[in-house]
């Protein structure tokens, strides 16, 4: 049982180290007077487009560099979650929208395009069966 603790504590500190990046730029902005609730949003959409850069990048070489991957894959993150809180300003900096309300509609905007484009990485990657292997029909009938 105690060992069962300290792996749960050990994976729950590995797991939260990405949540703590940005609840540290949260804060920075909360200094400017800004409640930028879509953080999550962000997040997601960088994590997707980050891999979907790497994906196509290890398609289409046939001797990927894992550098150069890495590299795409960095550029690729920085650029969705860039776009995200382009967004995020000119909505409510230069349209004055709801800073709520802006931001919980990109969390949602991120969830929805992460979940579509993860989705389609995982048809084309030859995943994604929805039958679990047969065992989900033992289950309904």
């Amino acid at each position: 049982m105690g060992a069962v603790i300290i792996v749960f504590i050990q994976k729950a500190i590995a797991q939260g180290i990405g949540i703590l990046f940005g609840a540290t730029g949260e804060i920075v902005t909360e200094k400017s007077g800004h409640l930028n609730l879509g953080i999550p949003g962000l997040m997601y959409m960088g994590g997707i487009a980050g891999l979907m850069g790497a994906f196509f990048y290890e398609q289409s070489t046939p001797q990927p560099i894992a550098a150069f991957g890495v590299l795409i894959s960095f550029v690729c993150a920085i650029a969705a979650a860039t776009f995200g809180g382009l967004i995020y300003s000119f909505l409510t900096i230069t349209l004055r929208a709801n800073q709520n309300v802006t931001g919980l509609a990109l969390t949602t905007f991120g969830v929805g395009f992460g979940n579509f484009f993860g989705g389609s990485i995982s048809k084309l990657a030859g995943g994604g069966r929805s039958d679990f292997g047969g065992r989900n029909r033992q289950c309904l009938s």
